[in-house]
């Protein structure tokens, strides 16, 4: 038998699933589709299944309707769930690290972070609700290149407050940030002038020591704003103090996957799919690159995850292939490393492209994004393309507050849900469980179509974390409200016979249980009233 797909036809009329078995087993069997769709029909036992039929179309489709009994099964199952509806055991327990942001800690969350914060951490919360065991991690650049220079930064600054600017120069390639010269100030209020005639060494160790725990702290504060928490938050540093990256170096070594060149040590890409890169400098000093191959190393060796997921800016490229290969040349499975690579954000205002704050005139930050932008909001709309697409952000959309406002439209759909108990409750008519006979009452095209969403949802957490695909969940929640306000403008509840009025509110409590689950998987929030 081929491979063959089974699918959901955008026009319902053609089923509820079609199959294209017929047409690409034709050639095996040597013979029409339509006929062996004939010979498959004539065979087909549908007894004890939720189905009701299966019909052949056009050149030997097979279409395959849900019977009645399907949808009402559907609204017990979302009842009887409640919030862990839609949770299921695809991902069997497997160990899944997702690590996101991992922002420089020398300096503020840029708008890019924002977006792949809020990718990250909606993937890591589909994930586990796909049946992962899913763990959030921020890698801590506080060694190398970056911390040199943040150290050199504020030590200029330090001697300035003493000796003048003039007579202490500022490093070219130095942060001028006023954070720099803040960090500075405390420093010289905590300390005085003690370091002013050290050596430069312990200068610099004891301004880094004094700011770069502030700025993380600083980094973990604003991303709880943003509704996110790490379970980790790993140093780099600790490769480099427990003898994790010179010993990655060695095992490179003794696997044959190096050579020497000008002095330097170099990785023998061409073998693993990847280009050659220098590992060593010819001082001894590692490349960037080296603490990377040891961190990976470290989540999938030394602390058995299965898979290990990384959200990167598209800049990253060219640097995925030089992981997986190093990788592969360790002995691990390259396959096991997966790497998300978002596209840019462009913000917009009336229309323009934007890249500075109106009040400060910087460019806009992850918080100043966040005194401006709802968290809900950011969160929502960040989500709503899939991450290897360039994203337009519109400000003006954002804090707008009606229906073309995405994450307003769906807050709204619960809104009105929960505005509508209160109104039945008011008068009497609460939501109770219904028989077979009255669920089999909501036949509407309008109610139909709402059940079969709803019927829609586990799957589509399912496909979201097989494909790292997060914005299929705002996608599902705008059609979801879509398909509420429109039964909800179709049938009404208030004054019909008590049985249909009574499945109508069943129905009702089952989007609002779906509506308010899609967005806890999003970390937004589902107000009763707007």
């Amino acid at each position: 038998m081929p491979a063959f797909t089974l699918e959901v036809p955008a026009d319902h009329s053609h089923g509820d699933w079609a199959a294209n078995v017929a047409m690409v087993s034709a050639r095996v069997f040597h013979a029409a589709p339509r006929k062996i769709a004939q010979a498959l029909s004539d065979n087909l036992d549908l007894s004890g299944t939720f189905f009701d039929r299966c019909e052949i179309a056009g050149p030997g489709f097979l279409n395959f309707f849900y019977r009645p009994a399907f949808y009402a099964a559907v609204l017990r199952d979302i009842q009887q769930s409640g919030a862990d509806y839609g949770r299921s055991d695809f991902g069997a327990n497997k160990r899944v690290l997702v690590e996101f942001v991992s922002a420089n800690p020398t300096g503020p969350m840029h708008i890019g972070n924002a977006r792949g914060g809020a990718i990250g951490d909606c993937l890591a919360s589909v994930l586990d609700a796909a049946g992962f065991s899913v763990e959030r991690e921020f890698y801590v650049n506080d060694a190398g290149n970056q911390i040199n220079k943040f150290g050199a930064s504020l030590e200029a600054r330090y001697l300035q407050l003493y000796k003048g600017e003039d007579a202490v120069p500022f490093p070219e390639d130095g942060y001028k940030g006023a954070d720099i010269i803040a960090h500075a100030k405390a420093f010289a209020g905590q300390y005085g002038d003690q370091y002013v005639e050290a050596s430069s060494e312990e200068r610099r160790k004891a301004l880094v020591d004094f700011a770069l725990p502030k700025n993380i702290e600083g980094l973990r504060q604003d991303l709880l704003k943003y509704r996110i928490q790490y379970d980790n938050w790993f140093r780099e540093s600790t490769l480099h103090a427990n003898g994790a990256v010179d010993r990655v170096v060695a095992l490179l070594k003794e696997r044959g996957a190096t050579y020497e060149k000008d002095g330097a040590l170099w990785f023998a890409g061409a073998d693993y799919g990847s280009d050659d890169f220098v590992l060593v400098r010819s001082n001894g000093v590692p490349t960037y690159v080296v603490p990377d191959i040891a961190y990976h190393y470290n989540k999938l060796v030394t602390r058995h995850f299965d898979k290990a997921i990384d959200v990167f800016g598209a800049d990253h490229h060219g640097y995925v292939p030089r992981l997986k290969g190093a990788l592969q040349a360790l002995g691990v499975d390259p396959e096991r490393l997966d790497v998300l690579l978002m596209q840019m954000v462009r913000l917009v205002r009336d229309g323009e492209v934007i890249k500075a704050s109106k009040r400060s005139g910087k460019a806009i930050t992850l918080v100043t994004l966040l005194e401006e932008v709802p968290v809900d909001a950011a969160r929502f709309l960040f989500n709503l393309r899939e991450p290897n697409s360039e994203l337009d952000f519109d400000l003006d959309l954002a804090v707008q507050q009606d229906s073309k406002n995405p994450v307003y439209y769906v807050q709204y759909a619960h809104a009105r849900l929960c505005s509508l108990f209160k109104m039945m409750e008011s008068e009497g008519l609460c939501v109770r469980g219904c028989t077979d006979e009255e669920l089999a009452l909501l036949s509407s095209p309008e109610e139909i179509e709402l059940i079969r969403h709803l019927s829609a949802y586990t799957d589509e957490i399912v496909e979201a974390a097989k494909n790292y695909d997060p914005a299929r969940i705002p996608r599902y929640a705008v059609m979801l409200a879509t398909l509420f306000h429109k039964f909800y403008t179709a049938c009404r509840i208030k004054g019909e016979e008590a049985h249909l009025a009574a499945a109508r509110l069943y129905l009702c409590a089952c989007v609002r249980t779906v509506l308010r689950n899609t967005l806890s998987l999003l970390k937004i929030t589902a107000p009763e009233h707007m």
